[in-house]
């Protein structure tokens, strides 16, 4: 027990580390001490870089991080599967659907927010499409039908954005490309709070259906008489980790593996139980993806990696080392 004590511990601290490394390195070397003084507003030059450029990129990697990490590991549990993660539902092909037809048509040039607002319009009319979808089919929303109904949405928006970039010029397509590989470089305070304001709630939220969770994760069935509202919980745990997976999507755009890799690790490291697994889940996920964008930012500097490579080229291997460990 004390052990397994000793994890949780560290993994509750893990965000407030990765972020003290993200604040010190980069291309300006930042000492220590000048991190306080910058945040205090007693710095020069250090203090423009560390209140205006790297605190809030590292704040918002936190944001974006919990809240996909935590989406994983509400999607796996309501799922019942381990390799369920947060796009299941074509969450993130309707975001880069709205994305990619904003810059086909030009509109990012006659306002900054046009392309996170367009993202996350898409994300809410692929939600709104999938659960009309699945309820039209059985007003029960069954889990089945919801995962059918994910995929074939998740295809109409992936041919959409298809014709999109075959009629559209070469920058244009370099342009979502990138979007789509996910990037925190134009990461500032409006952001940040835009950002928190979806996701902080539905955070409060699905932690409070911690002990639901529990009971659902043996079975729909058995939840139901151990006095479970099945169905109340199923439709507002999809919805609340789907909002959080499009809020995430529409400031930093598609980043894989975060949902996927995080709740599987944590689920073996410290059990399945969710009032432990999703408060860690959403700690470990927003350290992941802090330390994520200081690699994407440092790997080939001056050039800034997409931070989706980043977590890809992480998750994957660490990804088939934890399905082995786990069929042992």
């Amino acid at each position: 027990m004390s052990h397994r004590l000793v994890r949780i511990g560290l993994l509750a601290l893990s965000p407030l580390v990765a972020a003290l490394f993200a604040l010190f390195i980069g291309s300006v070397q930042v000492a220590p001490g000048e991190i306080l003084r910058a945040v205090l507003g007693d710095g020069p030059f250090n203090a423009e870089v560390v209140v205006q450029l790297r605190l809030p990129r590292v704040l918002l990697a936190g944001i974006v991080g919990g809240g996909l990490a935590l989406a994983g590991a509400v999607f796996q549990a309501l799922l019942r599967n381990p390799l369920a993660e947060p796009y299941i539902l074509g969450v993130s092909a309707g975001a880069a659907a709205g994305a990619v037809a904003v810059l086909a048509l030009g509109l990012v040039s006659l306002a900054s927010w046009a392309l996170p607002a367009a993202a996350f319009v898409g994300a809410l009319v692929a939600i709104g499409l999938v659960f009309g979808v699945a309820a039209a089919a059985d007003r029960r929303l069954d889990v089945r039908v919801l995962l059918l109904a994910g995929v074939v949405i998740g295809a109409f928006f992936s041919a959409v954005i298809a014709l999109i970039l075959a009629t559209s010029d070469a920058a244009t397509v370099r342009s979502a490309m990138l979007w789509m590989m996910g990037s925190l470089a134009g990461a500032g305070w409006r952001q940040v709070v835009i950002a928190a304001a979806y996701t902080v709630p539905a955070v409060l939220v699905l932690l409070a259906l911690a002990r639901p969770l529990n009971l659902i994760s043996v079975g729909e069935e058995s939840a139901h008489y151990l006095g479970a509202d099945v169905e109340g919980l199923k439709r507002t745990a999809f919805l609340t980790a789907s909002l959080i997976t499009a809020a995430g999507v529409a400031v930093a755009g598609v980043i894989g593996f975060v949902g996927l890799v995080i709740p599987h690790a944590l689920r073996i490291f410290v059990g399945s139980d969710h009032r432990t697994l999703l408060p860690l889940s959403t700690l470990t996920g927003a350290a992941f993806l802090i330390v994520a964008d200081l690699g994407a930012r440092i790997m080939l500097a001056p050039v800034e990696v997409p931070i989706g490579v980043v977590t890809a080229f992480v998750g994957v291997p660490v990804f088939l080392v934890l399905l082995r460990r786990s069929q042992a």
